[in-house]
């Protein structure tokens, strides 16, 4: 068997192309590697992000139910207190006009207190019919 310079030709070219596609494939295999790296450091990142925003999501959920409970035991106790209650309702029925007398006898309270309550809502409103006035 006898080689050709044809043959030799194509051995220097197929020779060196192989040793440039091995560096290529080397280099393909280091970008792979490094790829992989940094997908593992993002997927790390996340999760920790992920559970980050759950723990906050869970605290938030807790405080909120406190919030809840607080508010709700400081209606009872607004609503426990009958002092409290006659008090309120005096001061809805003077914004809606009531009299010391009406006062005194739907509401329960000393004709002092009622007293008191009509003074203070009077000196409430002057400044609001003022600035009405003045318009």
């Amino acid at each position: 068997m006898q080689i050709s310079w044809i043959d030799i030709l194509l051995i220097l070219l197929v020779l060196p192309l192989g040793g440039v596609c091995f560096m290529l494939f080397r280099r393909l295999q280091q970008q792979e590697r490094r790829h992989q790296a940094l997908i593992n450091v993002l997927r790390n990142e996340i999760q920790a992000m992920t559970n980050s925003s759950i723990g906050m999501g869970r605290r938030l959920i807790e405080v909120e139910q406190k919030l809840n409970l607080t508010a709700d035991k400081q209606l009872e106790l607004e609503n426990r207190d009958p002092g409290v209650l006659a008090y309120n309702q005096a001061a809805r029925l003077m914004e809606m006009g009531a009299d010391v007398d009406d006062l005194v006898q739907s509401c329960g309270i000393g004709r002092p207190e009622a007293e008191l309550m009509a003074l203070l809502h009077k000196e409430l409103e002057a400044p609001q019919h003022s600035i009405g006035q003045e318009r």
